[in-house]
C-alpha cells in the first residue's frame, strides 16, 4: 500500500448537503458494524456540526435499550424497510449512507435492503464491509444491485477496489478507498497503563473482538507454551464476548474448548479470557496497556478489520496472519505477517518482539504514524466528500411541472379491451388478457365513461353503452339480491354474488346512467335497475356505502323527489359518520384504522350527500377528511403521491408510496371536484390538478403513465418505474380523470367570472 491510502477528493462544487440518512447497525448492539456505524455518526457530527444525521438501525434479535433518536428496523420484516424508505423520503434527507455487510439484513442474501433502496431515489453512498470474490447466487444478485444503485462505493482496502473491478466489472472511478477510522489517542508506554488491570509485572499480548472460530485464537493458544518458555511473564489476553450468533447456536462451547486447550498445554497462567463487551474508552485503555497486538484470523479474504485498525491507530506492534486487510495496513514494515494457522511462526515473531525492545518500539512508532491518516476525523471528511459529490450529481427527481393541459378524453384504449360481452379486466402491455375474463367493477366504470365522454359518435356511444349495461343487467342475481362480479372469458360467472364494493359500484353506475346517459332509453333502464337492486340491498362496507351514496345522489338529481334515493343517502351518510367516530384517533381522522384503495370516495360521498340534503355535518366532515387524506397523499416535493398498495393492512400507519395505482389519482381528483362544488376554493382546484398531473409525469418518478395519442394508461407506479401493463381499471381512471378535470376547469372558470377579484386559474 505505502503511504496514506487513497481517500475521496474534495468535491469540485460547493456543498449544499444538510441532511443525511445513515443505515446500518448501532450501539448498544454488540457487533462490529454497530460500533462502526455509531463511530461514523459521531465523527460526522463532530466534523460537521450543522449536518443533520438520521440513523436507521437494524435491531436484530437483541432487546437492548436504544437511544430515542435512533430509528429501529426489524430486519426480518419486509414492511419495515418500506416504512423506513417512506420516513427517509419525508425527512428531507438529501443522501443515504449505507453500511453493508452480509448477514445484517433480512431476505435471501440480505435482499430486503434492496426493497428499501428501490423505494427512494435519493443518492446512495455504500460502504462495503465485505467484498466477496466467490459469492453465491443470492449474494452476487444483491451485490450487483447495490453497485448499480450506488452513486459511490467506499471500501477500506485497496484489494476491495480490485475485486469490485475484476469480479463485478465496476468502474474504478466510482470506488473510493477510505481506511477504517481510529480514535485519536496518544501513543503511550504500556507500563503506565498496566496497573489499572493488575498487569504491572506482565508482558501483555492482546486480541480483542467478538469471539468466534474464524478469529484463530486456538493458533495463539498453541503458540503460548513456546512464548512462555522464553518469557515467563507473558500474558495472552483475549478480550471480548462470544459472538451473539454463536451463542444462539451452540452456547459458549467455543470459549470452553479454548480454555480446555490452554489447560491441556499447561499455560493457564499465561492466558486470560475477559468475557464481556467493553465500552469504547475502556477498550482503548486495554489496547494502550498491551505490548503487542495479534490478529491470528483464518479467513484470507477478510477485507476489513476494525480491531486491527484500532491497534495500528494506537501504535501497537502487530503480529498478524496475512488476510487482505492486514497485508495492506501492515505492509512496508508496519507490522509482522505470519502464515495462517502456524503456531510456531506466531510464537517466533512474538517472542522476537518481546526480546527486542528497540525493534518493538520501532514498529510501534511506524504503526502510530500510519494511524494518523486513519483518524475518525479523516474518515468523516472523506465520507462527507463522497456524500456531497453524490448529492450534487443526483439526477432531477421530477420532470418539470407539466403545462396546464388536459388530455382529450379518448375511448380508443377502453374499446380495444372490450368485446360483445363487456370490458376485459387485464392487459399484457396494451393487449387484452383473456385469461382473467371480465368483472362488474370495470364494466360499471366503463358505463359511466360512456355518458361522460364529451365527443363520441352517437352510434358508437349507443353500441358500447348497451354492451356495458347488458353486463350489469346480467350480473344482477335477483335470488341473492346481489350483483355478481367476476366472469370468465367463456361467460361463466365465478360466484353467485360479488363483493359489497362491486355491488356498490354497480349501483353507482346505474344512478349515473339515470342522470347522465344522453339517450332516454338508457336513463330509463338505469333508473329501473337501480330501484330494483337498491330496494332490499344492505351494504355495510364503507366504500360500498360511499358508492351507493354516489349512485343515489345521481338518482336524486334525475328525480328530485325520489324517496328511496333520499333514504339511502341519509342512512348511508349516517353510517359513514358512525364508522368515522369509531375509527378515528386524535392523530387519525379517518374512517378506518388503515388506508386502502379508492380512499377519497369516502369523503366525496359525504360531500355529495351533504350538498343534496343540505346537511352541514356531512359537508364539514367530508371536507375535513378529504384534507386529511390529501395531506397523506402529498409528497414532500408537493406532487400527488397515491397511497401505495404496500400500505394495505397496516393499521394506523403512515401510507407507503408504492405501488401507486391510477385508481387513487382518479378517486382523489373527483373528490376534489366534489369539494369545489360545495366550497369553491382555489385549494381544491390545485389539489385536483395535482392528482391529474400525476398521470402526466408529475409523480415520484417523473414518468408519465398516460400514453398520449391512443388513450392508454399504465397500470401503476412501482419502486423501479411504471408497470407497463394496461388494464381496464387504469385505462378508465385516466379517461374519467380527463372528464373530471374538464369539468373542474369549467367550474373554476365560472366561479372566476362571477368573482373576478378572486380569480381561480384552471
Amino acid at each position: 500500500m505505502g503511504g496514506r491510502p487513497a481517500a475521496a477528493p474534495d468535491p469540485p462544487f460547493p456543498s449544499s448537503l444538510r441532511h443525511v440518512a445513515l443505515i446500518g447497525n448501532s450501539e448498544p448492539r454488540r457487533c462490529g458494524i454497530a460500533t462502526f456505524t455509531t463511530d461514523c455518526r459521531n465523527a460526522l457530527k463532530t466534523a460537521f456540526p450543522k449536518l443533520c444525521i438520521d440513523l436507521y438501525a437494524m435491531k436484530g434479535k437483541a432487546y437492548e435499550s436504544y437511544p430515542s433518536d435512533i430509528r429501529l428496523l426489524d430486519d426480518q420484516d419486509l414492511s419495515a424497510y418500506s416504512e423506513a424508505a417512506r420516513a427517509i423520503e419525508e425527512s428531507g434527507a438529501q443522501a443515504i449512507w449505507l453500511q453493508h455487510e452480509f448477514g445484517i439484513f433480512g431476505g435471501s442474501g440480505g435482499d430486503f435492503i434492496l426493497h428499501l433502496l428501490a423505494r427512494t431515489n435519493l443518492p446512495l453512498v455504500t460502504t462495503l464491509h465485505t467484498v466477496l470474490e466467490h459469492p453465491d447466487a443470492d449474494q452476487r444478485r444483491v451485490m450487483n444491485a447495490l453497485l448499480t444503485r450506488s452513486s459511490r462505493i467506499m471500501v477500506m482496502a485497496e484489494r476491495g477496489r480490485s475485486i469490485l473491478s475484476e469480479c463485478y466489472g465496476m468502474a474504478s472511478g466510482r470506488i473510493s478507498v477510505i481506511p477504517h477510522g481510529v480514535p485519536d489517542r496518544p501513543c503511550v508506554d504500556p507500563d503506565t497503563v498496566k496497573p489499572r488491570f493488575g498487569w504491572e509485572t506482565r508482558k501483555v499480548i492482546l486480541t480483542f473482538g467478538l469471539l468466534a472460530p474464524d478469529k484463530g485464537i486456538d493458533t495463539m493458544v498453541r503458540a503460548m507454551p513456546t512464548i512462555a518458555a522464553t518469557h515467563p511473564d507473558a500474558l495472552y489476553v483475549v478480550l471480548g464476548a462470544t459472538h451473539p450468533n454463536l451463542l444462539g447456536t451452540e452456547g459458549d462451547t467455543h470459549r470452553e474448548r479454548l480454555t480446555s486447550l490452554g489447560h491441556e498445554l499447561g499455560v493457564d497462567q499465561h492466558i486470560a479470557f475477559i468475557d464481556r463487551f467493553v465500552p469504547r474508552d475502556e477498550l482503548l485503555d486495554y489496547l494502550q496497556a498491551a505490548d503487542i497486538y495479534v490478529t491470528p484470523y483464518v479467513n484470507p479474504a477478510q477485507i476489513t478489520s476494525g480491531t486491527l485498525s484500532y491497534a495500528v491507530g494506537l501504535g501497537k506492534p502487530v503480529v498478524s496472519t496475512p488476510y487482505l486487510h492486514a497485508t495492506e495496513i501492515l505492509d512496508t514494515d508496519h507490522g509482522i505477517l505470519v502464515p495462517f494457522r502456524d503456531s510456531d511462526a506466531m510464537a517466533e515473531a512474538i517472542s522476537g518482539l518481546l526480546s527486542n525492545t528497540h525493534t518493538r518500539l520501532a514498529y510501534s512508532a511506524r504503526a502510530y504514524a500510519r494511524g494518523r491518516s486513519m483518524l475518525w476525523s479523516e474518515l468523516a471528511r472523506s465520507a462527507h466528500a463522497l456524500l456531497v459529490t453524490a448529492e450534487a450529481q443526483k439526477p432531477a427527481r421530477l420532470s418539470p411541472r407539466p403545462a396546464q393541459t388536459i388530455l382529450p378524453p379518448d375511448a380508443s384504449a377502453v374499446l380495444r379491451m372490450s368485446d360483445t360481452t363487456g370490458l376485459l379486466q387485464h392487459g399484457t402491455f396494451a393487449v387484452a388478457d383473456r385469461n382473467h375474463g371480465y368483472c362488474t367493477d370495470d364494466n360499471a366504470r366503463a358505463l359511466i365513461l360512456m355518458h361522460r365522454l364529451p365527443s363520441l359518435d352517437d352510434a358508437v356511444r349507443d353500441r358500447w353503452t348497451a354492451v356495458y349495461a347488458a353486463f350489469l343487467q346480467h350480473a344482477w342475481n335477483p335470488e341473492r339480491r346481489r350483483f355478481r362480479n367476476f366472469m370468465t372469458y367463456d361467460r361463466r360467472w365465478c360466484e353467485e354474488e360479488g363483493s359489497e364494493d362491486s355491488c356498490g359500484r354497480a349501483l353507482w353506475a346505474l344512478g349515473v346512467t339515470a342522470r347522465e346517459a344522453p339517450m332516454g332509453k338508457h336513463r330509463e333502464w338505469g333508473l329501473r335497475l337501480f330501484e330494483t337492486a337498491a330496494r332490499d340491498i344492505t351494504l355495510d362496507a364503507p366504500r360500498a356505502m360511499a358508492f351507493t351514496i354516489l349512485g343515489a345522489t345521481a338518482v336524486l338529481d334525475a328525480v328530485p323527489h325520489h324517496a328511496m334515493a333520499r333514504e339511502l343517502i341519509e342512512r348511508s351518510g349516517d353510517q359513514l359518520l358512525a364508522i368515522l367516530d369509531t375509527a378515528r384517533r386524535p392523530d387519525w381522522a379517518w374512517f378506518e384504522a388503515m388506508l386502502a384503495y379508492d380512499n377519497a370516495r369516502l369523503p366525496e360521498a359525504l360531500l355529495a350527500a351533504g350538498q343534496r340534503l343540505q346537511n352541514s355535518t356531512f359537508i364539514e366532515t367530508g371536507l375535513a377528511t378529504l384534507r386529511w387524506i390529501m395531506e397523506r397523499q402529498t409528497a414532500p416535493g408537493g406532487h400527488f403521491r397515491a397511497v401505495g398498495t404496500e400500505s394495505f393492512g397496516r393499521p394506523y400507519k403512515h401510507p407507503l408510496p408504492f405501488d401507486q395505482q391510477p385508481l387513487e389519482a382518479h378517486a382523489t381528483l373527483e373528490a376534489c371536484l366534489a369539494a369545489f362544488e360545495v366550497a369553491p376554493d382555489r385549494h381544491w382546484v390545485e389539489m385536483g390538478r395535482s392528482c391529474y398531473q400525476w398521470f402526466l409525469g408529475y409523480n415520484d418518478h417523473g414518468t408519465p403513465l398516460a400514453t398520449r395519442g391512443d388513450g392508454g394508461c399504465f397500470d401503476g407506479l412501482t419502486p423501479v418505474g411504471v408497470n407497463r401493463n394496461q388494464g381496464a381499471e387504469s385505462l378508465l381512471a385516466l379517461q374519467l380523470s380527463s372528464c373530471a378535470m374538464i369539468r373542474l376547469s369549467k367550474l373554476a372558470q365560472s366561479v372566476a367570472q362571477q368573482h373576478p377579484a378572486e380569480k381561480l386559474s384552471a
